[in-house]
């Protein structure tokens, strides 16, 4: 195949691999946009409808917090504590509750008297509308199969984007736009340079929610292809007549295998094999809720492992990496508050694709098929 062959064929694959994807990426992108500052949005949000907790000297123990959410669902035997939120700079503890995946409620409790602040179902409130919008367009586990092909394709948008951009032979000309042209050549300019300058950011974007969204497969994949040891699974074995220790001693044993980390989240058991999980956050690490965490067993208090956050593995660096490069927090605000426009994206590449795509079949349909007859005199 020569070059000018391989380029149609790169065009091609291009244009209609944007036609096909180009609305779920709008909505993807749009919401991605707004989930950049979630944790933002969604404390103002809680603040609303909670109030602003008000900080005091010290804090009370996490098992009185976790005993009054007991307390207060108590008629609700089906719903079960399967983690706790105690990042720092959130203004309560956040309790989860669940009764099913699909069925989740998060109870807000006050960290200075252990008082239940209320209650809401994450499913139901703003952030989580935007999220599921976002993950799987509010189409449970087929719209998410859905978003992750998508994700894909934007990657492969992304490198045949870069490859088609005219400034690899003038590089003027790859950021010149051309405002008062023909609106196709308009939209190609524009469409060309919001391209070029978002490509890059966009493949990240796409490839690390391609692995989030088919999570199962891309895990195992990545600590195969970087020859990263994957470390088993801990459980906790269980001893007869006795039950699982309470937080408090979990994290006392926790804080003991990794001191002067900040406890982020604690995730309890599911079932009596299982192991509690509390994620810290050393004062070296960048991402919000750490990297490091510590297993212990529910009986014994047992540390069945500890994540070193510090010191990771290729392969868990490039897990822990996901994060930042999918949501742009790597350089702080201003790389946030870029991940804004790059979330706009999708929408301004989709609408000046279509144009471009538009006029040309206008074109083709409108161009006579026939020769004129001529008829000499």
């Amino acid at each position: 195949m020569n070059a000018k062959k391989l380029r149609n064929f790169i065009f091609s694959l291009h244009r209609y691999l944007g036609l096909l994807v180009g609305l779920i990426l709008i909505v993807v992108g749009l919401t991605g946009s707004l989930l950049v500052f979630q944790h933002e949005i969604d404390q103002w949000a809680i603040e609303q409808q909670f109030g602003r907790v008000i900080p005091q000297q010290e804090r009370v123990s996490l098992d009185v917090g976790i005993n009054n959410v007991k307390k207060a669902y108590a008629d609700r035997p089906e719903l079960k504590i399967t983690g706790v939120n105690t990042l720092p700079k959130n203004n309560s503890y956040i309790v989860q509750l669940a009764a099913s995946p699909e069925k989740r409620i998060q109870v807000f409790v006050d960290p200075y008297t252990g008082k239940v602040l209320g209650s809401r179902q994450w499913e139901s409130s703003i952030i989580g509308i935007i999220f599921k919008l976002h993950y799987e367009l509010l189409a449970g586990e087929k719209g998410q199969i859905v978003v992750g092909i998508a994700a894909l394709f934007l990657l492969v948008l992304s490198i045949t984007g870069i490859l088609l951009w005219s400034g690899w032979r003038k590089l003027i000309s790859g950021f010149k736009i051309k405002w008062n042209a023909h609106p196709k050549r308009t939209s190609y300019d524009i469409h060309k340079v919001a391209g070029i300058v978002t490509a890059v950011f966009l493949g990240l974007i796409a490839f690390t929610g391609f692995c989030w969204n088919f999570y199962d497969f891309a895990e195992p994949a990545i600590y195969a292809v970087t020859l990263s040891p994957k470390h088993p699974e801990p459980v906790s074995v269980p001893i007869a007549g006795k039950s699982m220790l309470g937080i408090g001693e979990i994290l006392k044993k926790a804080e003991t295998a990794l001191p002067g980390a900040a406890t982020t989240y604690i995730s309890l058991p599911g079932d009596p094999k299982g192991a509690f999980t509390i994620y810290k956050k050393q004062p070296q690490e960048t991402n919000e809720y750490g990297d490091s965490a510590v297993y212990l067993d529910g009986y014994s208090g047992k540390v069945l492992y500890v994540k070193n956050g510090l010191k990771p593995s290729l392969g868990d660096r490039i897990l822990n990496s996901f994060t930042p490069l999918h949501y742009g927090t790597f350089g702080g605000l201003p790389t946030r508050i870029l991940y804004i426009f790059v979330g706009l994206a999708p929408l301004i590449l989709s609408v000046t694709g279509f144009v471009m795509w538009w006029y040309r079949r206008r074109t083709k349909t409108q161009r006579p098929t026939d020769k004129p007859t001529i008829v000499n005199s």
